[in-house]
């Protein structure tokens, strides 16, 4: 069964399929909050090419929902130095498994000092958690339909 935590800075929940299927989880339940990704790094080919060191499978995905970035940019001219939305996906601990973990918005803005700029990152919060929960209930549904093949 999927499992969610928070870290300081965010929101994660470890699932119960490969890395593969994670990034595929995660990208089609960012589409479905409105998100595009504007960029993506891959930390384990980078690390590769530059310092011939080994790493997990991980991706960093930079994640915008335009009509949020807008307002936040229409607000508060320098967000863009906060923006876009981190979302990170990892091959967990165990074969077969992965981690999703989302940026906290709100303790990401709080960076500006700006109060008014909290009820915009409360928006973004709720829908990056829905991200996260769109992914966990369907590595649930995946790992479900696995077992009954």
């Amino acid at each position: 069964m999927p499992s969610a935590g928070k870290v300081g800075y965010g929101f994660e929940v470890a699932l119960p399929v490969g890395y593969d299927e994670a990034v595929m989880l995660a990208r089609t339940a960012l589409a479905g909050s409105g998100f595009g990704v504007l960029t993506e790094i891959d930390v384990r080919a980078t690390l590769k090419q530059k310092l011939g060191a080994d790493f997990r499978p991980y991706l960093i995905l930079g994640a915008c929902n335009p009509p949020i970035a807008h307002r936040a940019l229409s607000a508060e001219r320098l967000a863009g130095l906060l923006l876009p939305c981190n979302v990170v996906v990892h091959a967990g601990d165990q074969p077969g498994t992965s981690v999703v973990a989302v940026i906290d918005p709100v303790v990401q803005l709080a960076a500006t000092g700006r109060t008014d700029l909290k009820p915009l990152a409360v928006e973004v919060r709720g829908l990056l958690q829905q991200v996260l929960e769109r992914v966990r209930r369907e590595a649930a549904v995946t790992t479900e339909t696995a077992k009954e093949s």
